[in-house]
């Protein structure tokens, strides 16, 4: 006999936490969580899908989420690595685009600021960057470089006198539609290495172009920029990148926050699989009470919880100044193709409905194959670990 259904607010794991992390937080940083959660899911969730259908970002949010004040949570306000990645891991829950746009905003431009400009140049810029009355946008990928991005950026920097001259092509650069700053990275013509500089988009030479006919993250105006000699000023060169390995102090991060937006994205396909597989009937009960839909819907919770777990422990070395680069590129190797996995599970437990935006979940499934790619392939990260457990590099 099947047993009498509990109500959601009666289970203790519905949210997928199923082994408390957010306990190890203070009760200062999880009231703040919790405060957030419910902000998204009045603010950002009710919007989400309508948004991703049209393709188009909603700016009116842009203002409220100034007002939330969850700009640079640990360099900024002085919080645990681990309530930013749950911070971050909630943004995704309730709509990846948006976590997306404050990663690029948040993560890798203010962290570029944060992590390789002057003093001077943080006092000039970080106030409008944390107020969002500056939006900023992160030019690195080129139309012919991606992984090897590294050693064969093509974008050029010239001095020219009290200027440089950029010139040269980015592709799917986040906010860049609507950006009133994007760093770019280009390589100097006279040593050959890649730095950074803060570009206003309004100069001359400068242009962006929407991608279009994406199928994922459709509601991230991501961009194809073209850099025809822009003129940049010479004390708009980010004094502290003279090399790609400058540049990937701010990468280090960024891979660590696309981890946990693999964890939000997770939490997400299952928050929909649940409530789903909970109130569809079939055969006169709900299909979760049926034995392979519960053993696939445990499937999903081991994976988020794992990958939580291993993004719990990485916060906890962040803070204590012990994190290296390759476990970073593990945590986003294991965890985005554990969400590929879950996403995969929950669109097919909704059947047809799983294809279709209206049910949630067919937003979710399309959304993992973005996280899935950027901030470094799975291949390339799984070889950045590889290099370090045998010391070979495989990477050409």
């Amino acid at each position: 006999m099947t047993q009498p259904r509990t109500a959601a607010a009666d289970l203790p794991y519905a949210d997928g936490d199923f082994y408390a992390f957010e306990a190890l937080l203070s009760d200062k940083e999880r009231d703040r969580l919790h405060e957030v959660r419910e902000w998204l899911a009045r603010e950002v969730a009710p919007i989400a899908i309508d948004c991703w259908n049209r393709a188009e970002f909603p700016h009116e949010i842009v203002p409220k989420v100034a007002e939330l004040d969850v700009m640079s949570p640990v360099r900024r306000q002085g919080h645990s690595n681990l309530l930013a990645g749950l911070l971050h891991a909630e943004f995704t829950r309730a709509d990846a685009s948006i976590a997306t746009f404050m990663g690029v905003h948040d993560g890798l431009f203010a962290g570029s600021i944060e992590l390789l400009a002057s003093e001077e140049q943080k006092a000039a810029w970080l106030p409008e960057i944390y107020s969002l009355d500056k939006i900023g946008a992160f030019g690195l990928t080129e139309p012919l470089g991606g992984s090897d991005v590294a050693g064969g950026t093509r974008t050029t920097a010239r001095r020219d006198g009290g200027d440089w001259i950029l010139k040269g092509a980015k592709r799917w650069i986040g906010n860049a539609t609507f950006s009133d700053w994007v760093v770019v990275f280009a390589r100097d013509e006279a040593d050959n290495q890649v730095k950074g500089f803060l570009v206003d988009t309004n100069l001359p030479g400068y242009s962006a172009t929407r991608i279009e006919n994406k199928i994922a993250l459709r509601t991230v105006q991501n961009a194809d920029i073209t850099l025809d000699d822009v003129r940049v000023p010479a004390e708009f060169k980010l004094a502290h990148a003279n090399s790609f390995r400058d540049t990937n102090k701010v990468l280090k991060a960024t891979r660590l926050s696309v981890a946990w937006q693999a964890v939000g994205q997770q939490l997400a396909a299952f928050d929909v699989a649940r409530r789903y597989t909970v109130e569809r009937e079939q055969f006169g009960r709900p299909i979760a009470s049926f034995q392979l839909v519960q053993d696939q819907l445990v499937t999903m919770l081991g994976n988020v919880v794992s990958s939580l777990g291993m993004m719990v422990r990485l916060a906890q070395l962040e803070d204590a100044g012990r994190a290296r680069d390759e476990q970073s590129a593990l945590a986003k190797a294991f965890t985005t193709a554990r969400m590929r996995e879950s996403v995969a599970i929950g669109r097919s437990l909704l059947g047809g409905n799983g294809i279709v935006t209206d049910y949630g979940m067919a937003k979710v499934f399309a959304d993992a194959e973005a996280i899935y790619s950027y901030e470094g392939t799975h291949e390339i990260n799984s070889l950045v670990v590889g290099r370090s457990i045998t010391g070979i590099s495989a990477i050409v």
